[in-house]
């Protein structure tokens, strides 16, 4: 007799997938982004409801009473997790679902909840050159995923809660030790590379991400704001950023780039920033948090991988 079951998936895509394969067991969406924004380290708590809601208003105007309906809702059915005898989390390579897949760890602690806990994780296949997102995969090499999920041990799983600590806390230059932490979560290391490298240049004052936006206007013909949209979204390696996080990102590059002759150019400013010859931090600056630190208390220097803090 297979055992009973809980379920949770990074996204109503997948959790239809799964529904589909008729996989037995409750299903639980987490419908977050807590890869930005000011977190707090008890999850559900009224303090961190509450920080979640204005963030997710004054950034992508999504009203409270969505976020409510869509993520509070799951959590508290979550609470049930006690109720099952196995729990697998299907979550994503990248930066954007594993903050959200540490998070759900960490709830889990919270409640006490001590079960098996699986993990389902997009892998590269043999003869692909990039990684697939879960939804990507055939039915096949779903259900292959899902008979080779990884059972997560007492390491794991305080490495995760560790992390989460610390993305939490105001002092980003903590999880650089962690980098190093072998584990069963594979690309966790990647994952934490890439967030350090989210604070800004400190030669330039764009971080990674800005950067490579502007880079791929250079490199490439961009004829259309669908296309520019598309290109970042395809190139930006272990970020998972989806269209409403990279439109923000591109809409506050305005200034380095401009629409002429049907493609889109860098202005003189854009050519600055790429060559790191001005810096543009104080006209970037704003008070966006990546979990307990604000973006722009802190540089990344690119020639040593390290933090500064301001």
């Amino acid at each position: 007799m297979s055992k009973k079951q809980l379920h949770i998936t990074n996204g109503d895509n997948l959790t239809q997938r799964i529904e589909n394969l008729n996989i037995s067991g409750q299903i639980i969406t987490w419908r977050e982004m807590l890869c930005e924004g000011k977190t707090i380290q008890e999850i559900g708590s009224l303090d961190f409801i509450e920080t979640r809601k204005q963030f997710l208003e004054f950034y992508y105007h999504i009203p409270p009473s969505d976020y409510e309906d869509k993520f509070v809702k799951e959590l508290n059915n979550l609470c049930l997790a006690k109720n099952y005898e196995e729990i697998i989390l299907w979550f994503e390579f990248d930066l954007f679902c594993h903050f959200n897949m540490i998070a759900a760890i960490q709830f889990l602690f919270q409640q006490k909840i001590e079960k098996p806990i699986y993990l389902v994780c997009s892998k590269r296949l043999k003869g692909e050159e990039k990684l697939q997102g879960l939804s990507l995969l055939t039915d096949k090499e779903l259900l292959n995923h899902f008979t080779h999920k990884i059972l997560l041990n007492k390491d794991d799983l305080e490495l995760a809660q560790l992390v989460w600590s610390f993305y939490c806390g105001n002092n980003p230059l903590r999880l650089k030790p962690e980098i190093k932490k072998n584990s069963n979560f594979e690309y966790l290391s990647s994952c934490l590379r890439a967030h350090i490298e989210r604070f800004p240049n400190m030669e330039s004052g764009l971080n990674s991400l800005e950067n490579n936006i502007l880079k791929l206007i250079v490199n490439n013909t961009i004829t259309s704001d669908n296309q520019l949209l598309g290109y970042a979204l395809e190139y930006q390696g272990y970020y998972g950023y989806g269209d409403m996080q990279m439109l923000r990102v591109i809409n506050k590059l305005q200034p380095f780039y401009y629409f002429n002759n049907a493609k889109f150019s860098l202005t003189e400013e854009g050519k600055m920033a790429i060559n790191k010859s001005q810096n543009f931090y104080q006209e970037l600056k704003d008070d966006l948090y990546y979990g307990g630190a604000k973006k722009y208390d802190f540089l990344y220097n690119q020639e040593s991988h390290q933090l500064l803090k301001l």
